[in-house]
């Protein structure tokens, strides 16, 4: 059984219909990477599998227990963290404080949660008294992820984590994520950056017009030449 399976997925926004029968999976530890053009309905999928879009039909079942129709707190509380591509920091609290709002669902957090956040981004141990809006976009970046595992997920979910990052900054994003899923969080991203995300990923999806056009490992997209072609670029 898979961590998370999505299966003939229809979703969007209102009346206005997005995603066609989208196919996807996540197993275990799994790095899986959701990549198109603009408009094809990437982040759709990231918010429908967190409850955040009109789900139309199919179904999208987390550790065997369908998820589609709750609300995102009740998917918070099944394991799944999420990082949107905007917004995603509360810029007058600090970043400890950040960070507690991430543990919100429970009574008190331990310090340990802490601890393991600030392991992984070492940074936001030296800014915790910081403002979370006075920090650069990557340090703001690290946040939203740190945030998002402060509950210990199963499965992580980012939203474009490169957009607005330097060039000499993207690389070490992925690094992070890289580590993220080497310590066992399975990782759902939808990313710009399409060539360098298959190159690090487990599996990819191309998107088109809201649905599955393409679907191998990474390293199988990056040499299909219709793909490189169509959507990377050459």
């Amino acid at each position: 059984m898979s961590l998370l399976t999505v299966d003939s997925l229809d979703a969007g926004y209102g009346e206005l219909q997005i995603l066609y029968d989208v196919d996807l999976f996540v197993d275990d530890a799994e790095y899986v990477t959701v990549v198109g053009p603009n408009g094809a309905g990437k982040s759709t999928v990231m918010k429908s599998v967190f409850g955040l879009t009109t789900y139309m039909g199919g179904s999208i079942e987390y550790q065997g227990v369908e998820i589609s129709g709750l609300d995102p707190e009740e998917i918070i509380h099944e394991g799944v963290g999420y990082v949107p591509q905007t917004d995603n920091v509360f810029a007058p609290l600090s970043v400890r404080e950040n960070l507690e709002m991430g543990a919100y669902i429970r009574d008190s957090v331990p310090e340990a949660a802490f601890e393991q956040v600030y392991d992984r981004f070492p940074i936001l141990r030296e800014r915790a008294d910081q403002e979370a809006g006075t920090l650069s976009g990557g340090q703001r970046q690290m946040l939203a992820m740190g945030r998002a595992l402060m509950l210990d997920p199963d499965l992580l979910l980012l939203d474009e984590p490169s957009a607005g990052l330097a060039p000499d900054l993207v690389d070490e994003m992925f690094d992070r994520i890289d580590r993220i899923t080497d310590a066992g969080t399975a990782v759902l991203m939808v990313e710009q950056n399409a060539k360098e995300a298959l190159r690090r990923c487990d599996r990819g999806y191309v998107l088109v017009n809201g649905r599955n056009r393409y679907v191998d490992s990474g390293e199988a997209l990056l040499d299909d030449e219709q793909v490189r072609r169509d959507f990377l670029g050459g």
